[in-house]
Order: structure tokens, then sequence, then C-alpha cells
């Protein structure tokens, strides 16, 4: 009996023990480990629960298994055509090989770096290898928008022609490059190229998004000098078929006025021409009644008009001045 109380003491001093070097690990949800064994992995967990391990010997490096996300800086890269962006991108990756990334990596904070290295660069090959457009715009659909540069209800049947070719000139100025790609597709381009490389460590990279670009100070200033050019341009081509339209007003309003003037000259002369001849019926009237007397009133109304004009008056000797001497003009 003495001997079996013996055995169970040490038994349970030795469970004792044991339990107390700690043979089990467990794994949260969301974990994963390698267990190491003298510098050498010697095996992975991705399991979910309580496990065992061999004490002093093995050790246990564990990693998250969840998703996680990586944040970069905004970067000045070059695009295709030299013109500097800042590109600010974000990505979410996991370890899908914690033993290849323990060998390779060893911690979560050494990934980080890796990875700035490896999407940064990415990136920068990208951007440098496609237009700026190609960077900024996911579509063509500012192309397909419909521009109507003056409301229809305001157009003049004879302004359409000048109208269409101001619309003409409208779409030349805003048509802007065909995107080929795209925003998404670089976004794309940036994940099979990074990612590649990430494998190298056991990282999987889900996605790499462009969150934001910015263009440089130089840039920007181009982009409204481009900008201003345009509505420059549109401006002038409003105020050229404005001008165009004056002057066709302006010769319509000098054709009508020569057109007014012309009828009412033609008009005046018709009546005066008709009061010239009522005249010279009345003056036929009287002048048949007493053609002396007539003569002698229209020489005096000739020397009433013409005599006060007179400042030296060599001879009256002359049929003009007859009634000046003779009541009967003889």
């Amino acid at each position: 009996m003495k001997k079996i109380v013996t055995v169970l003491v040490v038994v349970g001093g030795i469970l004792i023990l044991f339990l107390i070097l700690g043979p089990f690990y467990i794994i949260q949800e969301g974990e994963q480990a390698v267990v190491v064994r003298f510098g050498e992995i010697v095996r992975t967990t991705t399991q979910a629960g309580l496990h065992l391990k061999t004490p002093f010997l093995d050790n246990v490096v564990k990693f998250p298994a969840r998703i996680m996300s990586w944040d970069g800086q905004p970067r000045l890269f070059p695009t295709f055509e030299q013109q500097f962006i800042f590109v600010d991108t974000t990505a979410r990756w996991r370890i899908r090989d914690p033993r290849l990334f323990y060998s390779r990596l060893s911690t979560v904070q050494a990934a980080y770096g890796r990875l700035d290295d490896v999407i940064e660069s990415a990136v920068r090959g990208i951007i440098a290898s496609n237009p700026i457009y190609e960077a900024v715009r996911s579509s063509n659909l500012i192309n397909e928008l419909d521009r109507e540069p003056v409301a229809p209800e305001a157009i003049d049947a004879e302004d359409a022609e000048e109208v269409a070719q101001i619309g003409d000139l409208i779409v030349t100025v805003e048509e802007q490059e065909r995107v080929l790609k795209g925003r998404n597709e670089l976004s794309n381009e940036m994940r099979r190229t990074a990612g590649a490389r990430a494998e190298e460590f056991g990282i999987e990279l889900i996605d790499v998004v462009i969150r934001q670009i910015r263009y440089s100070d130089e840039l920007t200033a181009a982009v409204y000098d481009r900008m201003i050019s345009e509505r420059r341009r549109i401006a002038r081509a409003y105020r050229s078929l404005g001008e165009g339209r004056r002057e066709t007003i302006l010769g319509e309003l000098e054709r009508e006025k020569n057109r007014i003037l012309s009828e009412a000259f033609s008009r005046a002369e018709a009546i005066r021409g008709q009061g010239d001849a009522r005249a010279a019926e009345i003056y036929t009237a009287a002048y048949s009644q007493d053609p002396d007397f007539f003569e002698f009133w229209r020489a005096i109304e000739s020397y009433r008009q013409t005599l006060p004009r007179f400042n030296k008056t060599l001879t009256t000797d002359m049929q003009y001045f007859n009634f000046l001497y003779s009541e009967t003009g003889n």
C-alpha cells in the first residue's frame, strides 16, 4: 500500500512538473504558428485550439492569420510623359505560408518594411510606364457626355451652322485622351507585380488600391493654364459668332435704312412733281387771264429776290429792268 502511494506521488509529481514545463500551447482564432526546434521549423499550426510541443526544445512563434492592411505614404512618381504626380496607395495582405514567412522575414514588422519596398517599387514602375490620364481616370465616360454650347430654343435658323461649328470646337477642345486601362487596371497590375515578389516571402497580396492622386505644383499650374487656354479659345469662338451676327444685323439695318430713304425720296419726288404740275396749271390759268399783269408780277418777285444782293449795278439798260422805268414794260 505504501509503495502504491509512493508511486502515485512520484507519478503525480512528474505530471505536475511536466505541466509546469509547458508542453501545450494555444492557437487563438485568427492566429497561426510555427514550431521551431534548434532554429529549424519542425511544423506549422494553422488550426485554432490546444496543441502539444516538446518542452525546452520547441519554441512557438505566432503570426496573425487575418487580413492586414498596409498604408503607404504619398510618393512623387514620374509618369510616361515625365510629369510628376503624388500617388497614395494602400493594400491588403496576409501570411499564406507561415513556414516561408518565418524563414525569410521572421516578424510582422519586418514584413511591413519589405512591403514598403515591394509595393512602392511596383507602383513606381507601373506609373512610369503609363500616361498620366491612365492613372487619374477609370473610364471614357467624360467623352460620352452630351455638350450643348447654346440652348436650342435660343438658336436662330441662320445661326445653326455657326453654332454647330462652335459645338465642334468645344468637343475638340474638351475631348480627352481615350483610356485603354484606367486606374483600376493599373491597380491590378501593381498587385500582380508586387504580389509575385511578395510570394517569395510567404505573403499573399490581396489587392493594391490607388487611394489618391495629386498633381505636383508644377503640373497643377500647367493643368490650370491648359484649362484657361481652352476656355479662352471657346470664348473667342463665341465672340467671333457674336461679332459676325452683329455685322449681319448692322448690314440688315443699313439696307433697311437705305430702302426706307429710297422709298421716301421716291415718294417725295412724286409729291413734288405733282405739286409742280399743279402750280404750273395755276400759273397757266392765271397767265391766260391777264398775261401782262402776270409778267409784271413775276418780274417784281424776281426783283425782290435779286436786287437786295446787288452790291454794284453798272447799267440798267436791259430788258430785265424794263418794269423799273415803264409801267407797261415797253
